[in-house]
């Protein structure tokens, strides 16, 4: 189970999954927001990951609720976790709340950005 507050993009895993969690993040930075140019990771979209032995379910958000492509971002999300060893199954499902804010950005995007 995750934490009920999410952690930051830049926290490294922990616990029994952590390995699979760096790949799977490690993945993830290949994917981009469609309307801002950054990693869905760095950006703070990823809240967690909640694991059922070998399946997966990834806790994210977006930048607005209103992305025309949400559900086109969720397969690609899907198949970089599944091309993870010893990852059975994923499924995303998208977290509103909290509301994705720019503190949850990595520390490298908020200098990207001018944040920091």
């Amino acid at each position: 189970m995750t934490d009920p507050v999410p952690a930051p993009a830049s926290a490294a895993p922990t616990g029994p999954n952590a390995e699979r969690e760096r790949l799977i993040t490690e993945n993830l930075k290949q994917i981009y927001d469609p309307e801002i140019p950054m990693n869905i990771v760095d950006l703070g979209l990823i809240y967690g990951f909640d694991w059922a032995g070998d399946d997966v379910t990834l806790k994210m958000t977006l930048t607005a609720p209103g992305c025309p492509v949400a559900g086109i971002l969720a397969d690609e999300i899907k198949t970089a976790i599944e091309k993870v060893p010893n990852v059975h199954s994923a499924k995303v499902e998208m977290i509103w709340d909290p509301p994705w804010t720019p503190e949850r950005m990595s520390e490298f995007a908020k200098r990207q950005f001018g944040y920091a």
